[in-house]
């Protein structure tokens, strides 16, 4: 990764060296998706060619694409379009797993607290819209941290590092149910006390990819675990677990999927160097 040197010797220093090398979202080329008159993605032109076509309900003008619909169509239309998006080749990973897509504000930013529609998990980056993820820190008491390594058959970020467990919220499912579901499906975790798992905050991440745009709200867990206890994955997603100090854990930031990266730097930054 240009720019990160991973021979610095705080891990304070290289937490905040790495969040420097985070991609930067940038909107230009791109069109708004629109729901009606309410903001809720980005599209790029190939794309939003292909949805005019399929449907003359996507209404292109200059910088944006807007679906007219009456309310209780609108999941059907999106729906149907992120099908034909898959037959073109244009979205490439399926997951028959429905996210809630959320309108966004008058600052550009999503709103939670309503739920337009849900839709297929696969299609949330070529239309640009806002999913919601779990991560969680896995933190023994000795100060160590458990780093898992993605299978080399996940459909995104093959091998890369991550946090102990993350995975995406379901339309249906609150940001904790989802953490506590993903500890056990891909950590084999679920003996531990609820105080034990601690939000400790959200981060929006939004960055280009060759798939679209990736648009999320990352719910930020710690989970305290005595230095004993062993991840054993359960779902064949996670490759291997690597129990890491600190600064080891600070020197490998570029190994780690994007989001992982953000968290683990996050969660880094909120310690004190003396215990690397």
């Amino acid at each position: 990764m240009q720019g990160f040197d991973p021979f610095m010797s705080n891990f304070c220093d290289l937490a905040n060296q790495y969040l420097t090398t985070l991609p930067i979202f940038k909107s230009q080329g791109l069109l708004r998706l629109a729901i009606n008159e309410r903001e809720a993605g980005w599209l790029e032109p190939d794309t939003a060619r292909v949805l005019t076509q399929l449907n003359p309900a996507f209404e292109m003008s200059e910088s944006r694409v807007t679906l007219r619909a009456k309310p209780d169509t609108i999941e059907a239309q999106m729906s149907a379009a992120a099908l034909h998006l898959r037959e073109v080749g244009l979205i490439k990973v399926w997951r028959n797993e429905c996210y809630a897509v959320h309108p966004q504000n008058a600052h550009g930013e999503p709103d939670l607290t309503c739920s337009l529609f849900k839709l297929e998990r696969g299609a949330f980056r070529r239309f640009g819209l806002t999913s919601q993820a779990a991560h969680i820190n896995g933190i023994c008491t000795d100060g160590t941290l458990w780093i898992a390594r993605r299978s080399s058959t996940k459909g995104i970020d093959p091998n890369r590092l991550d946090n102990l467990a993350a995975g995406g919220i379901p339309y249906n499912e609150s940001p904790f149910d989802c953490a506590i579901r993903e500890l056990a499906e891909e950590a084999g975790l679920s003996d531990f006390t609820k105080s034990q798992l601690q939000l400790t905050g959200q981060v929006h991440t939004r960055r280009n990819e060759i798939d679209g745009t990736h648009d999320e709200i990352l719910h930020c867990y710690d989970l305290t675990l005595s230095p004993n206890v062993q991840p054993v994955n359960q779902d064949g997603e996670v490759a291997e677990f690597l129990k890491l100090s600190p600064l080891e854990a600070a020197q490998r930031l570029s190994e780690m999927t994007w989001d992982a990266g953000l968290v683990t730097a996050n969660y880094l930054l909120r310690q004190k160097p003396h215990i690397s």
